[in-house]
C-alpha cells in the first residue's frame, strides 16, 4: 500500500521544474510557498515567524534555508542536495543575512532569478527585507505559479494517496451519518465520529501512516437546517432537529493529499420543497460530470450547470462556482468558473459541487471528488448520493 510519495517522484519533480526555469531563460530560484517546498522536496513544515526556503543554484542543486530548530529534521526528510541554518528570529545577525550568503556562495550574483515572492512572508510577527534588496541578481523574474501548473496534473502515485483519502473520507462520513440524530449536538457528533474513524485509519494503517494535515474527519461546518443556506457557515454548536436539511463534509490527509466528500442530509423527514431544490442540485452535479472531457475548458462544465440552473429557474439561488481542483490544498487552481479558461487534461483531480442556497430552507450541494480519464472521469468518493440514503433515523 502507497502511503508516500517516492524520493524517485521527487527528483523528476524537481527536473520539471528545472525544464520549466530554463524555458523562461531563467539561471537560479528562490522558492518560499510551503506547499510547493513540500510538492518538491518532501519536507513538510509549520511556517511561523521563522523564515524558511527552498533555492535552486545555477548548477541545479537544490538546497533548503531553514531555522536551526528544523536543520536535523530537513537532512533527515528531505530529498535536496544541501541544508543552510541560522540561528533564531529575529537574531542578533537578521535571519535574511544569512540566506544572502548562501545565495551569493551559491553563485546567485548576476544571474537571472526567479523567486515566487520578493521575500518570505508570515502574519506571525516576521518582519524582513525583500530578496531584490540585497542580492546583486542580473535580472529578477517572477515565477509564481509555475509550480502550481506542475502539480495541475496528477501522478499515479498521488492519485493513489487521493484514492486513499477517499476510502477513510467515506468512513468518516458514515459515522457522521450514523451518529446524526435529532437532539444531539454538532459538536458531539462530530467528534465522535472523526475520533472513531481516525482511530480505525491509525490501527489498520499503520506506523507507515503520515497525515502531513488532519487524518478522518467529518464534520457539519454549522450547516444546520436554515445555517445550511450559507454555503460557508461556522459551527453553531447546533442541537439537530427533525426535518433539518444538513450539508456534511469529510475528508482524510494522506500524506499531505486531500479528497472532498459533501452530502446533503435531512434528519428523518424532508419535504416537497427540500426533495425539490435536492433533486435540481443532483441533476446539476450529474450535468458536470458528463461535461468533464479532456480537451474543454474548465468554463465549459460552469456554462453547462448554470444552462441547467436559469432553464429551472434556479439560478439566483447559486452562489458559487461549481467545482474547484484538489490536491495538497483544499482548493487548488483552476476552477469550474465562467472566467477561468484552462484546458481540461487527463490527471486532473477536481471537486464537483454546484449548490442551491434557500433562505429558510437550507443548503443542497453534494461535492465529490473525481479524476479526469481519457473519455470522461472516474469518481474517486463513492458515498451514496440518492435522497432516500441521505436520511438521517
Amino acid at each position: 500500500m502507497l502511503l508516500s510519495i517516492s524520493k524517485e517522484e521527487m527528483l523528476t519533480r524537481q527536473k520539471r521544474l528545472h525544464e520549466e526555469l530554463e524555458k523562461r531563460g531563467i539561471e537560479a530560484a528562490i522558492l518560499f510557498s510551503v506547499t510547493d517546498i513540500f510538492y518538491l522536496t518532501g519536507f513538510h513544515f509549520h511556517p511561523t515567524e521563522r523564515p524558511m526556503g527552498m533555492f535552486i543554484d545555477p548548477q541545479k542543486k537544490v538546497h533548503l534555508f531553514v531555522p536551526a530548530l528544523e536543520h536535523e529534521h530537513a537532512e533527515e526528510f528531505a530529498s535536496v542536495d544541501s541544508v543552510h541554518s541560522y540561528p533564531e528570529y529575529p537574531g542578533l545577525k537578521h535571519p535574511m543575512e544569512y540566506l544572502k550568503e548562501a545565495l551569493i556562495e551559491s553563485g546567485f550574483q548576476g544571474k537571472t532569478v526567479g523567486y515566487d515572492s520578493d521575500g518570505y512572508g508570515s502574519p506571525q510577527g516576521y518582519r524582513g527585507p525583500s530578496v531584490s534588496s540585497f542580492l546583486d541578481a542580473g535580472e529578477f523574474i517572477s515565477v509564481h505559479g509555475v509550480v502550481e501548473e506542475l502539480r495541475m496534473i496528477k501522478s499515479v502515485q498521488e492519485i493513489q494517496l487521493i484514492k486513499e483519502s477517499c476510502r477513510w473520507a467515506n468512513l468518516a462520513h458514515r459515522l457522521l451519518h450514523k451518529y446524526s440524530k435529532a437532539g444531539l449536538n454538532e459538536t458531539e457528533i462530530t467528534s465522535r465520529a472523526s475520533t472513531e474513524a481516525t482511530l480505525m485509519m491509525i490501527e489498520t494503517l499503520g506506523q507507515d501512516y503520515k497525515p502531513h494535515g488532519s487524518p478522518a474527519h467529518a464534520f457539519f461546518r454549522g450547516q444546520i437546517g436554515e445555517m445550511s443556506a450559507i454555503p460557508h457557515a461556522v459551527t453553531q454548536n447546533a442541537r439537530l432537529r427533525v426535518g433539518d436539511t444538513l450539508v456534511t463534509q469529510a475528508h482524510a490527509d494522506v500524506w499531505g493529499y486531500k479528497s472532498e466528500l459533501e452530502r446533503t442530509m435531512f434528519v428523518e423527514e424532508y419535504s416537497r420543497e427540500q426533495e425539490k431544490y435536492f433533486k435540481l442540485m443532483y441533476e446539476a452535479q450529474e450535468i458536470a460530470f458528463q461535461a468533464i472531457k479532456p480537451g474543454e475548458v474548465m468554463s465549459t462544465v460552469e456554462k453547462a450547470v448554470q444552462q441547467y440552473f436559469s432553464e429551472n429557474g434556479v439560478l439566483d439561488l447559486t452562489l458559487h462556482h461549481s467545482g474547484h481542483a484538489i490536491g495538497l490544498l483544499g482548493h487548488e487552481a483552476p476552477f469550474f468558473d465562467l472566467g477561468d479558461q484552462t484546458v481540461i487534461q487527463e490527471g486532473m483531480v477536481f471537486t464537483i459541487e454546484p449548490g442551491l442556497y434557500v433562505k429558510g430552507v437550507g443548503g443542497f450541494r453534494h461535492s465529490d471528488t473525481v479524476v479526469v480519464t481519457k473519455s470522461g472521469i472516474e469518481r474517486l468518493t463513492y458515498y451514496p448520493r440518492d435522497i432516500e440514503s441521505l436520511v438521517c433515523h
